[in-house]
């Protein structure tokens, strides 16, 4: 089985830029005008995930509440430095996880859509 992510953004360059430049994952595929949408895949390759993000000419309209977040898990401390690296000096803050559980075994932003991601280096226990 294979996962794909799906979600629609108002603001297809920031997304792309967001997943790619600052959390170091890769472009796998695009699409334009596939029945009036654009869209990317990206993730890493020969792995059975990715994220598609789409644009049309709809607004999103984001529903989500501070619960609904994904998780990267680095496999390395250098891996984790240079993500967090990344996106502090993206100017992408820092903010407080609802559950306790990600404010201690990761650090919480928002991508720029405003979805939660946590960027953790520990095995799941």
């Amino acid at each position: 089985m294979k996962l794909r992510i799906a979600r629609h953004t108002n603001d297809l360059e920031k997304i792309k830029s967001f997943y790619i430049d600052i959390l170091g994952l890769e472009l796998l595929g695009t699409f334009d005008n596939h029945d009036n949408y654009n869209g990317v895949f990206i993730g890493k390759p020969n792995l059975d995930w990715h994220l598609e993000f789409t644009k049309s000419n709809d607004l999103a309209n984001h529903t989500f509440d501070e619960d609904d977040i994904l998780v990267f898990y680095t496999e390395t401390f250098l891996e984790h430095k240079k993500l967090i690296n990344n996106l502090l000096n993206g100017s992408f803050l820092t903010i407080t996880s609802k559950n306790p559980y990600w404010n201690e075994n990761g650090k919480m932003f928002l991508d720029p859509d405003g979805y939660r991601i946590v960027i953790s280096d520990l095995k799941i226990k």
